[in-house]
């Protein structure tokens, strides 16, 4: 009778031998995670139309106003006015990525990988919240940059140019901060009470585009044409009317919730708030403090976000 033999082949499971990061190495991961997921990268084709056309979008403004700037005696619109222009691209962007970060890894169940040791759910959080920041403030000061660039170049003495408004650098970037941070904050809170990508897309672009005219309603009036006759010749004479919400018109203003970082981009650029296709809203809420748009602004970018992390603090995993 013979006797088996067998063998032991030592195939794995080896020690690691590299260097331990802990949280943060954790933290990194999630965030690069957040930004590929966010452009697409490394997934299919589908995923990357949609963030490059809203790249190119956003890009276009500047490109056309580069171009028509060289031509002589022509206004322009400056980098307050740009934020105007794409600002619906922004939140288009928005409604539709921020949902790819938080939905997908609730729905199956990847959020209960992530939210092992080390890893927290603050950790988890902050990280997707960055990652979307990132890409976010990328695009709107990509923009700015180049119609920077080309209003320079476009400028009959580039240097002078330069001199004469090198504060637009700092100003549109402290801007683009405020506007990155705004459509960061709302989008993904909303994103994290449901599973649903179609669903939080829906309530993100509800929020932003019914509020715009339920703001203008309440706080916007036209301008009423009288005919007045005098000496048998008729005169049209244009009157501006008053709200029907009277005085408390320039606080209903504040209800255009895709408006609000403007109203604070307007304290930046000074002086320029009669520009834009929103003008008028601009106008009503210049009435109020300076005080008023500022901690406005604050209670819908804190409170979104301090509710994003209450939402998953709540989590068990």
């Amino acid at each position: 009778m013979t006797e088996a033999q067998g063998e032991v082949f030592d195939l794995g499971y080896r020690r690691y031998e590299g260097p331990r990061e802990g949280r943060m190495r954790a933290r990194k991961a999630l965030w690069v995670n957040g930004v590929r997921t966010a452009l697409g990268i490394g997934r299919p084709l589908g995923a990357k139309v949609i963030p490059a056309f809203l790249f190119i979008a956003v890009m276009i403004p500047a490109v056309i106003v580069s171009m028509v700037a060289t031509q002589p005696n022509v206004d322009v619109i400056r980098h307050d006015g740009y934020y105007q222009i794409v600002s619906m691209i922004l939140i288009l962007f928005s409604a539709i990525i921020a949902p790819e970060l938080l939905c997908p890894d609730r729905r199956d169940g990847v959020i209960s990988l992530y939210l092992v040791r080390p890893m927290t759910t603050t950790d988890y959080v902050a990280a997707r919240w960055m990652a979307f920041l990132t890409v976010t403030l990328g695009i709107v000061l990509a923009g700015q940059i180049v119609l920077f660039v080309g209003l320079v170049l476009a400028a009959t003495e580039p240097l002078e140019y330069m001199k004469d408004n090198w504060l637009d650098v700092p100003r549109f970037m402290l801007a683009g901060l405020v506007v990155a941070a705004f459509t960061t904050a709302i989008p993904l809170a909303v994103s994290a009470f449901t599973t649903r990508r179609a669903y939080a897309t829906s309530i993100i672009m509800g929020l932003f585009i019914i509020s715009l005219p339920v703001a203008g309603i309440l706080s916007l009036c036209g301008e009423d044409e009288t005919v007045a006759v005098q000496g048998g010749k008729e005169t049209v004479v244009t009157q501006k009317c008053e709200p029907a919400t009277g005085d408390a018109a320039k606080w209903y203003a504040l209800l255009a919730v895709g408006q609000v970082p403007s109203f604070v981009n307007d304290l930046i650029f000074p002086g320029q708030t009669d520009e834009g296709i929103f003008k008028e809203f601009s106008l009503v809420v210049a009435e109020l403090p300076d005080a008023v748009p500022i901690g406005w602004y604050l209670i819908l970018t804190i409170g979104p976000g301090l509710a994003l992390l209450w939402r998953y603090r709540r989590i068990s995993v």
